[in-house]
């Protein structure tokens, strides 16, 4: 097999990371330096940065309810709890799909299938996303066009969402798009003077958070 293709299959990193890893020389093989292309054989010791890549028995994937408050790391920030917190110790080597920010909560996947996880989150594969949004006034109407037609410029680039009135006061929105981009949502309103107050993801792909209480888990199946 491949070491990419290893190395995403038993580590949760996508094969293209897996490639910078082996560039920069902190994949072995045996003990030996890998190389692009290299192959893994059974009974082949494979580490990451002196770390044991062994391979996985089966893959895993999570459907997390993360509630407001949780950061998506490993290690706790500051006084905020992290997601590994609420679910069982033999979860915790599973990797987030993608991030919610410590003050967004709902539907949040977690896995150890680096492929899956690319697939998921890259741009190329066009996952639509779908958000239940609260800001803190009513959105006006040529804003909405702006968004919806026009785009937002940010410092990282446009950014347009597609935006369906959920209340009259028009302050609760849903909002699909197929972005990902660091807490783009909240920049996008922030750029025509609002405040998110509240940030609900719904659905990721073709999952659905449904009737999952927060706080709470469940595996599902790759689709």
């Amino acid at each position: 097999m491949r070491l990419n293709k290893y190395l995403a299959l038993n580590s949760g990193l996508s094969r293209r990371q897996a490639d910078e890893l082996i560039e920069r020389g902190y994949v072995t093989i045996n003990g030996e330096k890998a190389q692009l292309g290299a192959q893994v054989h059974p009974g082949d010791t494979v580490q990451v940065k002196d770390k044991d890549i062994a391979p996985n028995t089966a893959f895993i994937y999570l459907a997390l309810h993360k509630p407001v408050g949780y950061v998506c790391s490993r290690k706790q920030q500051g006084e905020n709890p992290t997601i590994y917190e609420l679910v069982p110790s033999h979860y915790h080597s599973l990797k987030p799909v993608g991030r919610l920010d410590r003050d967004s909560s709902g539907l949040l996947l977690l896995t150890n299938d680096g492929d899956f996880a690319h697939q998921m989150t890259h741009p190329s594969h066009y996952k639509v996303k779908c958000y239940e949004v609260t800001i803190d006034r009513g959105l006006e109407p040529l804003h909405q066009q702006m968004i919806n037609d026009f785009g937002v410029d940010l410092p990282d680039g446009k950014s347009q969402l597609t935006l369906e009135r959920m209340t009259d006061d028009r302050q609760q929105w849903v909002i699909t798009m197929t972005e990902g981009r660091n807490r783009q949502i909240r920049r996008t309103f922030a750029a025509l003077g609002y405040t998110v107050t509240a940030l609900h993801r719904t659905d990721f792909g073709p999952y659905h958070i449904g009737h999952l209480p927060a706080g709470e888990y469940q595996e599902v199946t790759r689709l």
